[in-house]
Formats: C-alpha cells, structure tokens, sequence
C-alpha cells in the first residue's frame, strides 16, 4: 500500500492520495456491511445464551489490535513528523486500554460484580466513554491534516510526543475508569440488570452521533488519503457496531449484541490490516533493492577487475610505446654525438648550429615522452598517503632542482610549511613542476624570487603557494592555464612541453584540494593549492592573502 511519490520518495498510507481502487474497495466494504447490517436489525432483540467465553476472547482481539495499531501509526508519526498522525496512534492507543479496563469491569466475568470496584453502571459506561473518545480523536486527526500551516508544523521530538501522548492516554483512561467506578453515583443510571433504562436511549444518541460527525469531518478533509479512506469504512462500521450493541437491542447477550461487537472486531482490524499490506511492501521492496544492490556490487567488483586488467594492459602498452619512441630518439641523439665527436672540426658554424638544434630538440622530445607517461600513470597509480613534513620535501625539491638554475642567484623564501596527508612521491612532483615553472619564467628578472609559504585560515585546509616574480600571464588565459599542452607563451621563447601543470592539478585534485593561480603580465605568478594538514580541523578550501610565515632565506 506505500508507493512512490513522482519526486521518488517513500509514501505513506497519511500521504499517499486515495486512488480509483481504493475508493471502490472501501466502498464495497461499507456496502456489505450495511446490507448485513440491515438484515440483522429485524433480529436484534432476539435473546441468545451468555456465551462468557465470547467477551475475554474478542476483548483480547480488540486489545491486541489496537495496540498494534497504535504501534503502527507512532512509527509513522516518528518518520513523518505529522501531529495528526500522533493524535490518530493515541486514539487506537485509547480504545486498547479502555478495552482492557471494560472486559475487567464485565460482571460475572472475572467476578460477580467486576474488578476495579465496578459497579453495575460501570462496564456500560466505560463503554460510553471509549466509544465516545474514539470518534474525537478521530474528529481531532481529521482537523490537523489540512493544509494549513498550523497543521504541516512538524513535531520537533517524536519520541518525547510519543511518551507524552502514551501519558496523556493512560491519565485519560484512569480518570474516566474511577469516574465509572467510584464516582458512578454521579452518572445516571443507564442499566438495570442486563436491560437498558430510558436514560440510556439519550447517552448512546450522543455517542453514535459522535460517530457521525467524525465521519462527516473525514468525509469533508479533501483530498482523501488511503488511510481517511479506510478510517471511514471504520466509522461505518463502528456506527453499525453502537446501533446494534446499544440502541436497537434490548440488551446484553442478544443477537444485536453479538453482532454490534462482530462489527466493532471488524472496525479495529480495517487499518491495521492495511497498516500491514504497507509494510509487507515495504520489506519487500527493501529485500528487493537490497539484491539489486548486491547485484550492483557484483557489476562493481567484475568491472573494477576488467579495468584493472585493461589498466594492466594499458601500462604494458605505455612501455611498450615509451621504448619504441625512445628507441629512436636515442638513435638520433647517437648520431649527432657521433657527428659532433669525429666530423664537428671539418662542419661548417651552421651545420655545427644545427645539429645543436637536432639535439636540443630530441631531448625535448624525450622529455615529453615523460611528461605524458607520468600524466597517464597518475589516472591509475594508487596513491600512498602519508604524514609527509613539506618542509624537508621542498627542501629536497629545491636541491634537485639547483642543475636548472645555470648558476644564476635566485632567492628563494621559504616559509614554515608543516605536515601535510599525501603521497609524498606524487608531492614531489607537483613542487617540482612549480619551482621549475619560478625558475624558467623568472630568467629575465635580476634579481629573481622565488617564495614559498602557507597560509591557514581557522576552519579551512591549509593553502600553499609559490609566488615568482617573473613574466607572468594575462588572467583572461587562465582558463587554459592547466589544460594539457595548453601553453600562454611561445615555445621560442620559455621551452617547454605544456604537461607540467596539468600534472600538478591532477595530482592536487586526487588528493582532495584544488589548485589555482592569481597573475599579472610583468608582475609574476602566484600559484595556489590546498592540501588537507595533520589537524583534524580543517575541511575546506579558502583563498588567502600570499603572506610568509617565519620564512628564511635560500640562495640558489
């Protein structure tokens, strides 16, 4: 009976809007019940044997349905957070315990006068009061369903409104009880014997037409739920039950007796029966997208076993094209040697020149090779996390990297960086592809300056940059800045492959940070990146002032 909403939510019996099937099953139901009904009313004043065992077992019914019931609905009420559902729970929670305290008021069942200190009005009463309270807390449940905005206000702790409405319930049905037991002398008498006294004809009026106004304010609260639907067909029914059990018989253990409560049985167990189709659904539906979902990770483990083979595949292939391209590269670079080493007196300057260029331009090549074996890899390779201490690593870059300098001074400043969660090797990399991008695009500045520094922000993963002041780039470029052979100068005049930064992105990126740069043409660069520290505390980027913290200087 729960169905998808069209925005893919759950719905609930409450929520769900009563179909075409729904209307016609219910209808059918009340249909049957009134032709029985009206085939039995000829009949019932017709006096019948007491059948004693007849009140414990269908009293039991009724409790155990109720309460089911009212268990039902709370744990709706504790998804949905609705007050009318709440108020519906504590009215089935009402008629349990108010059955309980009839059947052990019954007299002759238990003992000749009744438990609790009844009396001869008692039971009939208490049957007056649950039959009554029932029809206003369903009255109750009809007006907060509306649509109005005092009526969506969600409860805020379900728990604490279940235990309070439990307690209200319990209060409700103890002072009602001891008002039918020790104070009955207050209530007029509506029992002689088994027989009915007049006074009884005005007190069951008021009770059925309660019956009836609850059904009208039902009836009235469009649109109709599957659960008004079925809440009407147990008003039907309840009004069958009070007009047989209490008004057009005589009194107890005739036909309209037996009967009334055959109907009110059948009036406690309409919701729960669908209360219970719902959740047969819903575990059904659960066990079915529970398979799916193993399913799914079956699908899961076989394609992450065919990438890993394709993966294993594709680095076979990356070697494979690695050496047949390097094959002859270093043929080429074999023959220039040779040139250069036995013919290079005999060349003229422009041959010599030359060949100069077929060199450099091999090594170009090699190095581009790498650079895109080294992009590829970092799709696959698994990263290694660890506690790396960023300032011995870019140390250790720094010093790599002093070949690159040409034995020009570069200052460069390094700031106080701390302890970063990465793969340090993968680290490496992108340090050594910015202070490589300082260095090559700083080499018309004197002098030149290379910082690099942290910044934290309270709240915020720290943010690292390296901050040349070399030529710089237009920000209207920047948007090629990290894409692969994406270059914002001539090759003529910065070499290059256009790999480098996007080596740096994707590194940055599978660890969780993001990279970014700020320029200017003339006034150098400044590339930013966050990286998750050691401290537990700091979860999201930021985009700090460039500022050095305890920095010290390194001459390279």
């Amino acid at each position: 009976m729960a169905r998808e909403s069209p925005e893919g939510r759950q719905v609930f019996l409450s929520t769900l809007t009563a179909g075409r099937g729904e209307r016609r099953l219910a209808l059918a139901v009340v249909l049957v019940s009134a032709a029985v009904f009206i085939l039995v009313v000829p009949m019932a004043k017709v006096p019948l044997s007491p059948v004693w065992a007849f009140i414990p077992v269908y009293q039991s019914a009724l409790v155990v349905n109720d309460l089911i019931t009212a268990v039902l609905l709370f744990g709706q009420f504790a998804i949905l957070r609705s007050r009318a559902l709440v108020v519906l729970a504590s009215g089935y929670l009402f008629t349990a315990v108010m059955a309980a305290a009839h059947a052990l008021t019954f007299p002759g069942l238990f003992a000749p006068g009744g438990l609790l200190g009844a009396g001869p009005q008692t039971t009939a009463w208490l049957y007056m009061f649950w039959h009554g309270g029932f029809p206003l807390l369903v009255g109750a449940y009809a007006l907060l369903k509306g649509d109005g905005p005092r009526a969506a206000q969600p409860a805020r702790h379900p728990g604490v409104a279940i235990l309070s409405a439990g307690a209200v319930v319990l209060v409700a049905v103890s002072v009602l009880t001891l008002l039918a037991t020790r104070e009955q002398h207050v209530l007029p008498a509506i029992m002689q014997g088994n027989r009915y006294t007049p006074a009884m004809i005005t007190v069951v009026s008021s009770v059925w037409a309660l019956s009836l106004l609850a059904l009208g304010m039902l009836w009235r609260r469009r649109p109709h739920s599957v659960l008004d639907v079925w809440l009407m067909v147990v008003m039907s029914a309840w009004l069958f039950d009070i007009a047989l059990s209490a008004v057009l018989n005589a009194g107890r253990f005739d036909l309209g007796f037996y009967a009334g409560r055959i109907y009110g049985l059948l009036a406690a167990s309409f919701v729960l029966l669908v209360l219970l189709i719902e959740h047969g659904m819903l575990y059904a539906r659960l066990a079915e997208a529970h398979e799916r979902e193993r399913a799914e990770r079956r699908l899961v483990q076989l394609r992450t076993a065919e990438l890993t083979a394709v993966n294993k595949d594709l680095e076979a292939f990356s070697y494979s094209v690695s050496h047949d391209l390097r094959a002859p590269l270093r043929a080429v670079q074999g023959y220039v040697t040779i040139l250069e080493e036995d013919f290079g007196e005999r060349l003229e300057a422009e041959a010599r020149r030359l060949l100069g260029v077929i060199q450099d331009r091999a090594r170009q090549m090699e190095q581009l090779i790498e650079d895109l074996l080294v992009f590829a890899r970092l799709g696959r390779q698994p990263l290694a996390v660890t506690s790396v201490q960023l300032d011995d690593l870019v140390t250790r870059t720094l010093d790599d990297l002093r070949s690159s300098c040409e034995g020009r001074q570069i200052g460069f400043t390094v700031g106080r960086l701390g302890t970063v969660q990465a793969d340090p090797a993968m680290l490496k990399q992108v340090l050594a592809n910015l202070f490589g991008n300082a260095i090559k695009f700083t080499r018309k500045r004197d002098p030149a300056a290379v910082e690099i520094g942290c910044r934290t922000v309270a709240g915020s993963p720290s943010v690292y940059y390296v901050k040349d002041n070399g030529a710089g780039f237009d920000m209207r470029r920047a948007d090629k800045l990290f894409g692969v052979f994406q270059r914002l100068h001539s090759a003529a005049e910065y070499e290059g492959t256009g790999v480098g930064l996007a080596i740096v992105q994707r590194v940055i990126e599978r660890h969780g940070g993001r990279v970014w740069a700020e320029s200017a043409p003339g006034e150098g660069a400044t590339f930013y990146f966050t990286l998750l520290a050691a401290s537990p505390d700091r979860r999201a980027p930021g985009r700090p002032e460039h500022q050095p913290q305890d920095s010290e200087e390194v001459n390279a």
